[in-house]
């Protein structure tokens, strides 16, 4: 059959359960997955076949997304900030809006970066530049609830010289993470632990080295969706995307949230910085949250969707 031909008839399928445009997307993200073609190549080459066998795995793959099976478990990986990352149903699927609490972060630092040159050119003495150059070295970062660990191996990747540390409670996550890092060469420190049975990272011996006591960073994207906004979550993630990451007790949706931010009074070095990913609907609650527990320059974001998604406070 000519993969013009299969195309029609994959979209055709597919459209009952999702939009044209999308089902048109699937059909060129397997096509470059599985025979390195591009939508340019089959343009120009209108009349390429595929064999009967090939058709039966494309058919294969075709069924898993009738059942709405999400195309990055279906082609077990995925694409986060310029990265490649295998996912699979033991983590949740990296979205956009965490890309830009990725960003946030990186800008943060390098804001803090400008803010201390800047005082060293102000005038102060000499010796504050190798404070400054003390400061800027060998950043502690620490991710609480990593999953795939998209979050600690694009911040290991894009800050030279930072020291990463990622917690997560599933065994199996963190079997994906750890193969994520050594896909995108980044070295990571990857302890299994559940945060909300610790009052202390001092608790913590991991492989023979001991945690740090004091981190730059810490960041989280815990999990946050409450059991009555279920009617909300679409299919596909429902019945395929791990729940002990997703979901929370209505009576206690900040959970997590409290728990870190009473790590993160403990853990934090002076100027640190804490970030979160939340609930689009517990905004507000989650900064009072914060700024009881003493929290300064408290910043709440909204992510690409207009939705508020991600905060940011300081420590000190």
């Amino acid at each position: 059959m000519k993969i013009k031909e299969y195309r029609t008839q994959f979209i055709q399928e597919l459209t009952p359960i999702y939009d044209a445009g999308e089902a048109e997307s699937f059909f060129y993200l397997i096509l470059e997955e599985n025979h390195q073609w591009k939508r340019i190549d089959l343009a120009l080459n209108l009349d390429l076949t595929f064999s009967n066998k090939v058709i039966q795995q494309w058919n294969s793959i075709l069924e898993q997304l009738k059942k709405e099976i999400p195309i990055q478990y279906v082609l077990g990986k995925t694409s986060f900030f310029g990265l490649d990352f295998e996912v699979n149903s033991t983590v949740l699927i990296p979205r956009p809006e965490t890309e830009e609490l990725v960003e946030w972060i990186l800008e943060s630092q390098k804001s803090k970066v400008k803010s201390q040159k800047s005082k060293v050119r102000s005038g102060e003495l000499e010796v504050r530049s190798l404070e400054l150059e003390v400061e800027t070295q060998n950043l502690k970062i620490l991710d609480i609830g990593t999953g795939s660990g998209c979050i600690a191996i694009s911040l290991a990747k894009n800050i030279s010289d930072s020291e990463v540390f990622a917690i997560d409670v599933s065994e199996k996550a963190l079997a994906t993470a750890k193969k994520n890092a050594e896909i995108n060469n980044v070295s990571i420190h990857f302890i299994k632990t559940d945060i909300l049975k610790i009052d202390d990272f001092e608790q913590l011996l991991i492989s023979n080295f001991q945690l740090p006591t004091k981190f730059d960073v810490i960041v989280s994207n815990p999990p946050y969706v409450r059991e009555l906004e279920k009617q909300e979550i679409k299919k596909n993630v429902l019945d395929n995307e791990p729940h002990l990451a997703l979901f929370v007790e209505n009576d206690d949706a900040l959970i997590f949230y409290r728990k870190i931010a009473e790590l993160a009074q403990k853990n934090l070095s002076q100027n640190g910085q804490l970030f979160f990913e939340i609930n689009q609907y517990l905004g507000k609650e989650t900064v009072d949250l914060l700024e009881k527990m003493n929290f300064k320059n408290i910043e709440l974001r909204k992510d690409i969707y207009g939705n508020d998604r991600m905060i940011k406070a300081d420590f000190r």
